[in-house]
Formats: C-alpha cells, structure tokens, sequence
C-alpha cells in the first residue's frame, strides 16, 4: 500500500467516523444556544471553541460531516448511475447518432463551472440538502459518462472483445459482462475524486446559502458565518475551513493512491 493510500484513508475514515458517531453523540447538541458562552476560544469544555450563538463548534463540526458525506455520496450515485451506461452506451455505438447526441450534451454541461451550475439549478428549485444533491449529481452525469466513454473505447478493439462479437453476444451485453468490470478500478478512483468535489459543491452551495438550511449544520454555511468575525474570533472560520480542507485533501489522497494500487501498469512499475 502507498503512502498516499494509507494517509487518505486515515483522514477520510476520520472524517467518517465523526459523522457516523454524530448519529448518537455529540459533546453537547449542536442546535443548544448559550449566548453567556458565546465566542469562546477552544478550551477544556468546548474543545473547538463557540459560535456567535454559543453553540459547540465541535458538534456543528460533526454534523456537518454528516451532511457534507450525505449530499456528495448521494450526487455521486446519481451521477454514475446515469454516467455509466451512458458511456457504455456511446461507446458501443461510436460514430452514431447517439453516440454523438451524449457527447455534445456533455459538451453543453462542462463548457459552464459546475458551481454556477449547482448555483443556477438551487436557485430554481429552491435552497435545501435535497437540490443541492440534484444539482451536483446533474454535473456528475457528464463526468462519468466521458470517463466511462474514454475506457471503454480502448476495450472495444481487445481480442477478447473481438471474440465476444463473433461468439453473438449483443453490444448492450457485452458492454455489461466484459467492458464494464474492466472499467470499473478507473470508476472507482473517479468517484473518489468525485466525491472531494461534492464536498467543496456542497460547501459552496452551503456559503451562498443554497444548500442545507438551518438549523441543519453545514460546514459552508459555517464558513459564511464567520466571514463577519474572523478579526476577533478567527477559530470560527479556521476551524470549518480546516474540516474541508483535510477532508478534500484525505479524499484526494484516497484516490491518487487508489490508482496507484489498483492500476496494473503502476503495479509493474514498481515492482
């Protein structure tokens, strides 16, 4: 295993884990206000410190990876669900009209910034956890597909393909018994890579105010928070920013050392 495998699921399972044991314990509750004990700086009973509203940082912090993991795993399914057969499907039919119709709506999808994106769908369906999924998940649909697309066009001209044609196996099921398993490693990295996106999406979304609503934490809306205060009490932004970014950065690590372990070519390098 590679440094940067070991090190990325360190923090990511950190990040989890935080998430996980806020289901049935937090310090304190993250919705309790307490304006005597507003602003505190980090010490033995609040570990990260108070909000302006003398609310735990450390249980806000915790719920909000809840909902952070929640909105980018959720948009990620929706985008590789769509994406992949998708991509299956333009490249069982390259040069098609099909094929053609997929990779320019695509085209249409990346040539504006997913955020703007996410920004432009939240503000007309509304703000909430629910089309902040949506909207994510919209841009993950091309993502997928194209990657999807790319591998498995280099699958279509194998031997062992060739000869799945001759046996009478049909595009669709060759597609999904030889093309798709021998993809699904590159899939599997991606959605790693994903999945930080979804993170900094949501937290995005989040800040502008268009995801998850109150009293509902979100590590975004933190940082949107505490944009007013940083001179006098800069934890509040330092402590929700640190989230992010060691989550963003655990989940990149987590797939670069994916893709160094799962793919075969790095395999033999090293060795």
């Amino acid at each position: 295993m590679t440094r940067n495998l070991i090190l990325g699921a360190v923090l990511s399972s950190l990040v989890l884990l935080a998430a996980l044991v806020s289901f049935v314990w937090t310090p304190f509750d993250h919705t309790a206000m307490n304006i005597p004990a507003k602003l505190q700086t980090p010490n033995a009973q609040h570990w990260l410190g108070t909000d302006h509203f003398g609310r735990d940082l450390m249980s806000m912090i915790m719920v909000g990876a809840r909902t952070s993991i929640a909105v980018a795993l959720v948009a990620v399914g929706i985008g590789m669900s769509a994406g992949v057969p998708l991509g299956l499907t333009a490249a069982a039919r390259k040069g098609s009209w099909l094929d053609e119709m997929i990779m320019r709506g695509n085209d249409l999808v990346f040539a504006f910034p997913s955020l703007v994106i996410a920004i432009l769908i939240t503000a007309v369906l509304g703000a909430g956890a629910i089309n902040a999924i949506i909207a994510i998940g919209i841009f993950n649909i091309p993502v997928f597909a194209r990657i999807t697309r790319g591998a498995a066009l280099s699958l279509w001209e194998r031997e062992f393909i060739l000869a799945a044609r001759v046996a009478g196996k049909s595009a669709a099921r060759i597609s999904a018994e030889h093309i798709l398993p021998n993809v699904t490693n590159l899939l599997i990295v991606q959605g790693t890579i994903q999945f930080s996106l979804g993170i900094l999406a949501e937290a995005g979304l989040s800040y502008v105010g268009l995801g998850a609503q109150p009293p509902t934490p979100s590590w975004g809306r933190m940082l949107s928070d505490a944009q007013t205060m940083v001179s006098f009490a800069p934890h509040l932004a330092l402590v929700p920013g640190t989230a992010i970014i060691l989550t963003v950065m655990g989940l990149n690590l987590l797939g670069d050392g994916l893709r160094d372990h799962l793919d075969p070519k790095l395999r033999v390098a090293r060795t």
